[in-house]
């Protein structure tokens, strides 16, 4: 009985390993292997030469110092495995470059050139995004990746583009029976206090939007009114 508890212990430390492994860096989790390889194989050599037996400890010791010094067993590289990740696909174009992460799903992005150059897409508000749309307008294949990545990550953008378009003109100098304070709105829609700066209404936004995204279940209204709120309150506190 005890063996079976024995066995049955192992088994599931074993499987914990392995789920903690997958959810390791895989840079981190190879560098860790690589120390621990060597430092085994350390261990052997030297256990070796203290039982004289010293054609083991010298072929044990060399490949422990193959592994330690560099990172090498023959033909086999923990350096390389640990660079890069497969599972990530990367594109550039001139005003833009992108990764897709097969494992989540996430399509992350930045800016490369133009007036936004070095701005994440994510932090960019309807306004920007307008204008970026403009600039990189005669790019083809930069405007191909802007509507990947939108359609992505702020699913409905056409639609909502094209509703405020056609509403620009009806809203313009219509009377408002509404009295309201649309600031003190934008605040509550973003869960702020009113006097927030700019890093506090971008953390915000970023991470209000995460939630509504439509694949996890979240709606394209809500990213609409998250949006509004984010642009008007960072141009209020552009402005001050």
């Amino acid at each position: 009985m005890n063996w079976i508890l024995i066995i049955g212990f192992g088994l599931l430390t074993a499987l914990w390993l392995f789920q903690a492994a997958r959810k390791m860096d895989r840079r981190v989790l190879m560098a860790s292997l690589r120390w621990i390889v060597g430092g085994l194989a350390g261990l052997i050599a030297l256990a070796a030469l203290l039982l004289r037996r010293i054609d083991v400890a010298m072929i044990v010791g060399a490949l422990a110092a193959s592994v330690l010094l560099r990172g090498r067993i023959g033909q086999f590289s923990f350096d390389s495995i640990a660079s890069g990740n497969p599972n990530v696909s990367k594109v550039r174009s001139r005003y833009l470059a992108m990764e897709l992460d097969h494992d989540t799903g996430d399509l992350s992005g930045r800016v490369l050139d133009g007036q936004f150059a070095g701005w994440d897409l994510f932090d960019l508000g309807e306004h920007e995004t307008r204008m970026l749309i403009d600039e990189i307008g005669h790019d083809a294949e930069s405007v191909n990746l802007l509507e990947s990545w939108l359609d992505t990550n702020r699913a409905g953008w056409r639609e909502y583009f094209a509703e405020q378009a056609a509403g620009s003109n009806s809203r313009s100098g219509a009377p408002s029976g509404e009295s309201r304070d649309p600031v003190a709105e934008a605040y509550a829609v973003l869960g702020l206090k009113p006097g927030a700066d700019a890093e506090a209404i971008k953390a915000a936004h970023r991470e209000l939007m995460k939630g509504v995204h439509p694949d996890r279940g979240g709606s394209e209204f809500l990213a609409a009114k998250i949006n509004e709120a984010r642009d008007l309150l960072l141009e209020r506190v552009g402005r001050t």
